[in-house]
């Protein structure tokens, strides 16, 4: 095997940059296990970010691992015009997991495309145009879920596409509009939807929402904002699209986090670790909405949609979420998390806020408590030297918010040993 330097110096002839938070640097990992993933000198670190929170079932899962290996000696890749039985499998999977009336699913490679064609379903389906996103939302990188990325991402590639507008988000630790959430009575949504009527030109298709803005920096939105966000949409004919594909699938201490309110979408997507580390996403929907939008020639495919390899892991992956009960492990883990993460808050004063839900949690820097100066600047610098000790996890907000996505494979000696790392960078960054 070549050096790390050998490598790195190859990847910066041959590989394109652009990653999402850094490149042009180590480590380069080589293999992982569980809640571990090794680097190409032999060092190991703790990764809490689950991958691209894409191995959330731990690292190379046997479950997965079989389900690959079997698709290798059956299928890997069917006509996608026809059915596979993979395929047949899966989809009949989810239609009994997800409550009624969802249970007409398609799948796809990855999250943007199943955002872009829940998009297309509500256009098609109510013949509006206009598509709603939270203004801290994260929904992909392609050209039409970039302009509904409302987080970050999204300068200097041009005009987005008509149609696409931002709404408030409920991020009450920074409120947009500066009320509290214990008297403000939604008033974001109030904001937000005066706006949208405003705006729209047509008939408004579907607001584009995640349960918990992951990306954006962890923030959960309060007690009733999703019920009331469905019923707004009720009113005017609008479709509640729910992109669960950070969320979903037992990470946030529920098979789905819209279960926390028991707020059913018209449309959901799933994603991430979906496929326990392969790429597939899914879009599911009713079987009335599928069947007006296909009778109007409404069409989504690519190359490997449907394609039996990424089917078997994707049904793998739900005989793990029930047989290992992902749900409850994410809500004792994150219990145990999130009680040593207010024990770091009781000693540094540059926490400003603990939030989040199961195994998906984050903490906002400050630097003053007071007046909620971001810690941006600190943020990076504690990622970094967490990273030199061993502990992976994404910095968020330009640095002030730090999000943990550690696998659910993860120990409580796991947990303890990722926060002694992170309270040497935030002694360090005290100082």
């Amino acid at each position: 095997m070549k050096s790390e330097v050998e490598l790195l110096e190859s990847a910066r002839r041959f590989s394109f940059g652009g990653r999402m938070d850094k490149s042009g640097s180590g480590p380069i990992f080589v293999r992982g296990s569980g809640s571990e993933v090794e680097d190409v000198n032999g060092k190991t670190y703790l990764d809490f970010n689950s991958g691209q929170m894409c191995a959330w079932l731990g690292h190379n899962h046997p479950a997965i691992v079989e389900a690959v290996a079997d698709a290798c000696d059956t299928l890997i890749h069917a006509h996608s015009s026809y059915y596979n039985d993979k395929e047949i499998e899966l989809a009949e999977r989810l239609g009994k997991l997800l409550p009624d009336p969802l249970q007409m699913s398609m799948f796809l490679q990855s999250g943007a495309d199943a955002n872009e064609a829940a998009i297309n379903i509500a256009r098609k389906y109510t013949g509006g145009i206009e598509i709603v996103s939270p203004h801290t939302s994260f929904h992909g990188m392609s050209d039409t879920t970039r302009s509904l990325t409302f987080a970050g991402w999204h300068r200097g590639y041009g005009p987005p596409q008509p149609g696409l507008m931002a709404m408030l988000a409920p991020y009450c630790y920074r409120c947009p509009i500066n009320l509290e959430p214990e008297t403000c009575e939604l008033a974001c949504l109030d904001a937000s939807f005066e706006l949208i009527d405003a705006q729209t030109t047509s008939r408004p298709a579907a607001v584009l929402t995640e349960p918990i803005f992951s990306a954006g920096g962890v923030i959960e939105p309060p007690i009733g904002w999703l019920p009331e966000l469905k019923r707004r949409c009720e009113e005017r004919g609008m479709l509640l699209i729910l992109d669960e594909e950070q969320t979903g699938l037992g990470k946030t201490g529920d098979t789905f986090a819209f279960e926390h309110e028991g707020v059913v979408p018209d449309i959901i997507t799933l994603a991430k670790h979906f496929g326990g580390g392969i790429c597939i996403s899914s879009v599911t929907t009713s079987a009335e909405i599928e069947q007006r939008v296909v009778a109007d020639e409404f069409i989504v495919t690519h190359s490997h949609s449907n394609d039996p390899l990424a089917c078997a892991a994707g049904s793998a992956t739900l005989d793990v979420l029930e047989e290992e009960d992902l749900a409850a492990q994410a809500r004792g883990l994150g219990s145990y998390l999130k009680s040593k993460l207010h024990e770091l808050a009781e000693r540094f004063e540059i926490i400003g806020d603990i939030r989040g839900r199961g195994l998906l949690q984050g903490i906002e820097l400050v630097r003053d408590r007071q007046t909620r100066e971001p810690a941006t600047t600190e943020g990076k610098a504690i990622t970094e030297r967490c990273l030199q000790n061993g502990l992976i996890f994404s910095v968020r907000r330009e640095g002030s918010v730090l999000r943990f996505v550690p696998p659910a494979s993860t120990t409580e000696d796991q947990i303890d040993q990722a926060l002694d790392i992170l309270a040497d960078a935030l002694e360090e960054a005290s100082r």
